[in-house]
Parts: structure tokens; sequence; C-alpha cells
């Protein structure tokens, strides 16, 4: 049993959910997200909220029951309020820089790395510092790992992109005898 899809999701003011043969829609002021969902979960839109109960008492049903209810309290979070990823970029000679809907590194690699930032989403490029923002948190989420995976950063300098909130975990350099 899913605690989290027991309990209706309250909708905020401002914001409208449809459900809709199998899609849940999401409009808010800062922006409209859809979710397409199985039958083996019914979604249901009552006076407290959005309301989600298993079709079926079988496994899929149970599992399906927890994550639609945390995806779609995500979908409201942020068609209210945006997410935000931040990358933060160790290293000398590495820049980041936004143009238009590219982005742009250089990474110590002999060419720049080139990358274009999805429809949906919002990147600026100050000092070091890289920040995703948008209203779906796993397109944020998928973008900000795509752009770490560029240049992960290494243990001895801690040089390369990391997360804000991460920490690198050092390593000692070899000792001269």
């Amino acid at each position: 049993m899913s605690r989290l899809g027991k309990r209706p999701i309250a909708i905020p003011k401002n914001t409208e959910v449809s459900v809709v043969d199998g899609l849940v829609t999401v409009k808010g002021p800062k922006g409209e997200l859809s979710l397409a969902y199985r039958p083996a979960v019914k979604i249901s839109i009552v006076e407290e909220g959005v309301l989600l109960e298993p079709a079926k008492d079988n496994i899929e049903s149970n599992s399906l029951w927890g994550t639609y209810a945390s995806e779609i309290r995500s979908m409201l979070q942020g068609v209210n309020e945006h997410f935000e990823k931040k990358l933060i970029l160790e290293g000398v000679g590495f820049k980041s820089e936004v143009n238009g809907s590219t982005l742009k590194l250089a990474l110590g690699f002999s060419h720049p790395v080139l990358m274009e930032i999805p429809n949906g989403l919002a990147c600026t490029a100050e000092k070091n510092v890289i920040t995703i923002s948008g209203a779906s948190k796993e397109r944020v989420g998928q973008f900000a790992a795509v752009i770490r995976a560029k240049k992960k950063p290494e243990p001895y300098k801690g040089k390369g992109l990391r997360y804000s909130d991460e920490i690198v975990r050092r390593k000692e350099g070899k000792k001269a005898s």
C-alpha cells in the first residue's frame, strides 16, 4: 500500500488539473505539463484534490500507485514554481556561456563542447555556475546529469563539473619517498 497514494493531492490556487483518456494535464502560471498513465491506476479529481487508487490488487498497480502520486505532486509544484539545479565548473581554463539556445563549454578538450538547451528549460551561466530551471523536475534533472557527464569531477584535484550540493571526496596523491 502506498502512503503517498492514499492521501488526495491538494491543487494549489491558479492551477487547473484535467484527466482525459489516460492523460493528466496540469496548467499553472509558469507552464503546462502532461503525463500519460496506464489504466492500472485510477486517477480522479475530487473536491479535496487529485485522488489515485489502484484499479486491481496486483504488483503492477501497487507499484505505479505511489509513482504516479509522486509525479503528479512534482507536476503541480513545477507549474507554480520552477525546479532548479546548479552545476559548478572547477578547473583552470574551464568556461561556460549561453548563446541563444546553445550552451558552450570549454572543458579542457581540444574543442568546445556545444549542447542544445531543450525546449521548456532555461539555462544561465554566470562565472563558473550553470543554472538550469524549468517546470518539469525530470527534464531539469536529466539535462543537468547530461551536462555533468561531459566532465565528471576527478578525485585528485576536484576539477570538472559537479552539482552545487555535491561533495567530492578527495584522494591523496603519490608521496615522494
